[in-house]
């Protein structure tokens, strides 16, 4: 039976989130990402940039913020980690690069989860994992229209209502199970995005550009 995964990032760890071809779903989480890519599966997809350069923005991403606005985090960059802090960051990009070229808060705030899939990413593994974005994920589940923001009540209903039509009709349940463990509502739901994007998706942008490790950069939707 042909298992799908997703998998996000959150506070204390990774939430996963799987559904394989008769319908059957579920979620789990762990600090790492080992267990969870331990899980049975042909394809997954994770909400995190695979594929790094030392510099300069990725091209999937301007293309996918093109697509989305600014839910894409622009900056990714290998060793972002080393840094000891983001005006450090900021300070040594804006000299090499120009101004205005930096990272903003939302992607120093991963940059240690960027260094977890960096780590266990290979040219081999990425035949079976790749990198997706949620909000891309919804964009066209919803027929290519922006939805409410994911913050709002609204926008949860929109995203949990695409979600339950593609066979995650467990996630308003999932959702108060959560408590205690960590994970965002939005962790979860982007998991569950990542899951559909595993199993359905056929499109994507970049894939042009190949990073010093020969990982792909591109966003799968």
């Amino acid at each position: 039976m042909n298992n799908y995964l997703g998998l996000d990032g959150f506070r204390f760890g990774w939430v996963a989130a799987w559904i394989d071809e008769r319908g059957d779903h579920g979620f789990d989480y762990s600090p790492g990402l080992t267990r969870l890519l331990a899980l049975p599966h042909v394809r997954a997809m994770i909400d995190m940039p695979i594929g790094l350069n030392p510099a300069g923005y990725r091209m999937c991403d301007l293309r996918a913020r093109e697509l989305i606005g600014p839910a894409v985090f622009l900056g990714a960059r290998r060793d972002l980690w080393t840094f000891t802090d983001m005006a450090e960051a900021n300070r040594y990009y804006w000299a090499h690069e120009g101004k205005g070229r930096g990272v903003s808060a939302q992607l120093w705030n991963i940059r240690d989860k960027i260094r977890d899939v960096d780590e266990i990413m290979t040219p081999a593994r990425q035949a079976t994992i790749g990198e997706a974005h949620p909000e891309l994920v919804f964009w066209n589940l919803a027929g290519r229209v922006r939805l409410e923001p994911k913050t709002s009540a609204q926008g949860r209903e929109q995203r949990v209502a695409l979600l339950r039509a593609r066979g995650f009709n467990k996630v308003e349940r999932w959702l108060t199970l959560r408590h205690g463990t960590g994970i965002g509502r939005d962790d979860l739901i982007d998991a569950c995005a990542c899951a559909v994007a595993a199993r359905d998706s056929t499109r994507r942008v970049g894939g042009e550009e190949i990073d010093p490790r020969g990982l792909r950069m591109e966003i799968n939707y």
